[in-house]
């Protein structure tokens, strides 16, 4: 990957909706090497896809907290079937797996309190493997979808 193709990444962060043409403009190449350089980066894997990025609030989505899940390692299957149960969950936008303790970090979006409290006790805690479960809620997102540095 080479400087131009870190060009039209970072471009593709900002405004994932570019034509070709707006692209090729704004890195400064004609529109067939850019449409080629953008294909490159997709077969490459180096851009997974594109979305439109949805504010949690305007769909009713006001509360969000982080659960750290802390497991039992009770037979060499909890890892894969913590993983399986927790991505049936739509609530959680993200899950890391972490060194160390807790053994993973969950973002869980619901409309309020309640929600949550009812998505932390019918779901969360019921979770393949988990032995402890602490969260903590977010006051206000800094930095959200911030592209990734060249």
């Amino acid at each position: 990957m080479d400087a131009l193709d870190q060009k039209i990444l970072a471009e593709l962060q900002l405004d994932g909706r570019l034509t070709v043409t707006e692209l090729a403009a704004r890195v400064q190449l004609s529109v067939s090497p850019c449409h080629r350089r953008l294909r490159d980066l997709e077969r490459e894997g180096a851009i997974r896809g594109y979305r439109a990025v949805v504010d949690p609030a305007a769909v009713g989505l006001n509360f969000e907290a982080l659960v750290f899940a802390t497991l039992r390692w009770e037979t060499p299957d909890t890892v894969g079937d913590f993983e399986e149960a927790v991505a049936e969950i739509p609530h959680v936008l993200q899950a890391q797996r972490l060194f160390g303790e807790p053994d993973y970090l969950l973002r869980v979006a619901t409309t309020d309190l309640a929600a949550f409290q009812q998505l932390y006790d019918h779901q969360l805690a019921r979770l393949p493997g988990v032995q402890r479960l602490t969260s903590t809620l977010v006051m206000k997102n800094v930095i959200d979808g911030r592209p990734l540095p060249e």
